[in-house]
C-alpha cells in the first residue's frame, strides 16, 4: 500500500520585495519576488503542493494581492493578527527573527491553531478599504499641520496653513470617494442607511464598519464582541481577581467605535441613558465608553442581521 502523504501547513511572511514560505510538519524553505511574477509561481507551486491551510500575517495591505491570488486559485488562506503570531513564536521559545523563522513559525501556527478561513474582500471593498485608509492618512496629517502650526510663526504659519488648504481640499475628495463607492452597490448603500439610522452614527463610520467588518449581522452578540475585541476578559489568578480588560481584536474599528460611542453617549436616548447609568454606578468614564461600544456593536449587528432600521424602543 502507498504511504499517504503528510497534510502540509504552510507560513508565507511577506515583506515588500519578498514571499519567503516553509512547510510543517515537512519543512520545505522558498522565496520568491512580490511581484506579478513571483506571485504567480508561488501560486502554482502551492497548488501542487495542496496543503491544508495558508497562513499569513497582516502587514498593511501588502499581503492584500498574493491572498487574494491563491484563494482565487481555491487554496484556504487565513489572514491573521500580527500579535498571535508574535505570542506564538514566544510559547515556542523562538527568539531569532528571520523571515525564514517568521514563516516556519507561521507554518507551525497554522498547525496548531488552524485559525478559521474567513471570506477575502471582492475588489470592490478592498478598494473602499484603500479610500478609508487614505482618508485616515489625509485625517492624520491635517492633526498634525494644525499641532505644528501652533507652534512657528512668520513664512512657516503662511505655508502650513496653504498646506491645510490643500489637505481639506483631498479629505472632501476621499469623502465624495465614499459616497460614490457606497452607492454603486445596492446592497452596501441598504447596510449604510441601516447603520446611519442609529442616531450619533454618521456615514464615516458605516462606510469603515461596512469595509473593514463583513462579518457584521452574521455572528451572534458575544461572538461579533469578541472579533471586534470589546468583550471583556478575566484576569484572575487563585484568590486575586483582576480588573477585566478588553483584548485583541480589531483596532482600526475600535477606533471608530470609540468615537461613535462619544458621540452616542451625548446624542443618541438609548446610549446616553446607559451611559449615565453606567457613571451612577462609579464606573470610570473610559470603562463606561467601552461599555457603550459594546452595546453599540450588538445593537449594530442585531439591526444588520434583522435588516431592521434603528427604533429607539426595541433596543431600550
Amino acid at each position: 500500500m502507498k504511504p499517504t502523504a503528510p497534510m502540509l501547513s504552510i507560513g508565507i511572511d511577506v515583506s515588500k520585495a519578498t514571499l519567503d514560505l516553509d512547510a510543517y510538519p515537512i519543512t520545505q524553505p522558498a522565496s520568491y519576488s512580490n511581484d506579478v511574477r513571483g506571485r504567480t509561481q508561488l501560486t502554482k507551486y502551492l497548488k501542487h503542493l495542496q496543503p491544508t491551510l495558508i497562513v499569513m500575517e497582516a502587514t498593511g495591505g501588502l499581503e492584500s494581492p498574493i491572498a487574494a491570488e491563491l484563494a482565487s486559485a481555491g487554496l484556504a488562506v487565513a489572514v491573521i493578527n500580527p500579535r498571535q503570531a508574535r505570542d506564538f513564536a514566544k510559547a515556542l521559545g523562538v527568539l531569532a527573527k528571520t523571515d525564514q523563522v517568521d514563516a516556519q513559525v507561521l507554518a507551525r501556527f497554522a498547525e496548531a491553531i488552524k485559525p478559521e478561513v474567513r471570506p477575502l474582500k471582492s475588489g470592490d471593498m478592498m478598494a473602499l478599504t484603500s479610500i478609508l485608509t487614505r482618508r485616515s492618512q489625509i485625517v492624520e496629517m491635517i492633526t498634525a499641520e494644525r499641532n505644528r502650526q501652533a507652534q512657528v510663526t512668520g513664512k512657516i504659519t503662511k505655508q502650513i496653513a496653504q498646506h491645510l488648504i490643500w489637505l481639506s481640499k483631498r479629505l472632501n475628495e476621499a469623502d465624495d470617494d465614499l459616497d460614490d463607492a457606497i452607492r454603486q452597490s445596492p446592497l452596501w448603500q441598504a447596510k449604510a442607511e441601516l447603520i446611519t439610522s442609529i442616531p450619533g452614527v454618521g456615514r464615516v463610520t458605516a462606510t469603515s464598519i461596512l469595509a473593514t467588518l463583513p462579518e457584521l449581522g452574521r455572528l451572534d452578540r458575544r461572538e461579533i464582541s469578541a472579533l471586534v475585541g470589546v468583550c471583556p476578559f478575566n484576569r484572575d489568578s487563585g484568590k486575586h481577581k483582576g480588573r477585566r480588560a478588553i483584548w485583541g481584536g480589531r483596532a482600526n474599528i475600535r477606533a471608530v467605535l470609540y468615537m461613535a460611542a462619544l458621540v452616542a453617549s451625548r446624542h443618541n436616548p438609548i446610549i446616553k441613558t446607559f451611559y449615565q447609568k453606567l457613571l451612577a454606578a462609579g464606573k470610570m468614564k473610559k470603562v463606561a465608553l467601552v461599555a457603550c461600544m459594546r452595546k453599540l456593536l450588538v445593537i449594530l449587528n442585531a439591526m444588520v442581521k434583522a435588516n431592521t432600521p434603528w427604533r429607539e424602543a426595541k433596543f431600550s
